[in-house]
Formats: C-alpha cells, sequence, structure tokens
C-alpha cells in the first residue's frame, strides 16, 4: 500500500514526529511503501475560493503555483494519506490546516448526485499530540477531520490522539505501543 505521511507541526523532532516515527516503522515493517512530506518546509498558500479547481474532474486543478498542487498529486497516488500535527489552540498547525482547505480541489459537486472526488475510497487518518486532554481541548480536531471524509468520499482509517506531551523524552512505552497499533489499524489490521 502507498502511504502518504503529512506532517503539519514544525518541529522534525517533536512530539508528533517522534510517534509519526514510531507509526512509519511499523508500516515500513508491515511492507507498506511510506512517502513522508513536512509541510512546514513547503510553499502552500491559503485557497483563494476562486473556484477554477473545478472546471475540471480528471486532475488537481489549481491557478496558484506552488507547492500543494504537486502535493495533491502524491495525495491522489496514495491508497492512505495520514495527516498529522501537534494541537495549537484547539485546532491543527497552520501548515496542515492551510493544506487541508486545499483539499477542495480535489471534489466536485458536493451535495449532489453526481458528486465526485479525486480520492474516493481512500484511507485517511489522524494523528494529533498535545500537551492537553482530548475533553474540551482535541475535540473539534477530530470533529472536522470526521467531517472531511465526506466531500473527499474518502474513508477515516483511524485516528489517535496522545495528549500529556511535554517534551518527545517524555512519551512513553504506552505511548509507543499505543502508535504501532495505530499502524496496524490504518494498514487495515495487518
Amino acid at each position: 500500500m502507498k502511504v502518504l505521511t503529512l506532517q503539519g507541526g514544525a518541529r522534525k523532532n517533536g512530539n508528533t514526529a517522534t510517534v509519526l516515527g514510531w507509526i512509519e516503522e511499523e508500516l515500513k515493517r508491515l511492507g507498506h511503501e511510506i512517502t513522508s512530506l513536512t509541510l512546514h518546509d513547503k510553499d502552500i498558500r491559503g485557497c483563494l475560493a476562486c473556484t477554477k479547481c473545478k472546471k475540471t474532474t480528471d486532475a488537481v486543478g489549481c491557478v496558484q503555483l506552488d507547492d500543494a498542487p504537486a502535493i495533491l498529486d502524491d495525495m491522489v497516488k496514495a491508497d492512505l494519506v495520514l495527516f498529522t500535527s501537534p494541537l495549537y489552540f484547539w485546532g491543527l498547525a497552520g501548515p496542515l490546516k492551510t493544506f487541508i482547505d486545499r483539499t477542495y480541489s480535489l471534489y466536485t459537486n458536493y451535495h449532489q448526485p453526481d458528486h465526485d472526488s479525486l480520492v474516493k475510497g481512500q484511507r485517511q487518518g489522524l494523528l494529533v499530540t498535545g500537551a492537553g486532554p482530548f475533553e474540551n481541548n482535541a475535540e473539534p480536531v477530530f470533529t472536522a477531520f470526521g467531517r472531511m471524509q465526506k466531500p473527499h468520499m474518502a474513508v477515516n482509517a483511524g485516528e489517535l490522539y496522545i495528549g500529556s506531551c511535554s517534551t518527545p523524552d517524555k512519551l512513553t512505552e504506552e505511548n509507543r505501543k499505543q502508535a504501532i497499533d495505530f499502524a496496524r489499524s490504518l494498514a487495515g489490521g495487518n
């Protein structure tokens, strides 16, 4: 299976990157091909809401000349996309949120009988780390992610929140086990 991981956080050795590393190791061990992108390093501008991308249904069409169209092409080719982010002010980190807004170009005619998507049937997962608890803190991110699969016509392959994160060296063996179990569930139980 082709897996695309999208790292929303800026810290390449932070909590989210550490947990993602455990997930990627397990997915590789299970025989899956991983492409990992750190979005903070990319030029991804906000969606202009110009709707020019809706003029085509067989390719990612966007008038902006930045890194997003190439990443969207990678997304279309993937069997599984794992979105990852630290929790920032009850939301996703800016680079990931900006990229998700650009996925507007992947589908057409939402809420219409001829609704279609370039990622129809794709498995999508979410990993978020944060300092606080899930309750009254991280729920909005997971609610929004769950709703995203409808316009994408994708399958929610799983969600993982690792709370009480301070620094990567404080992540526990239990957190590592959670990451490995999550990787296996993302891969469909392999």
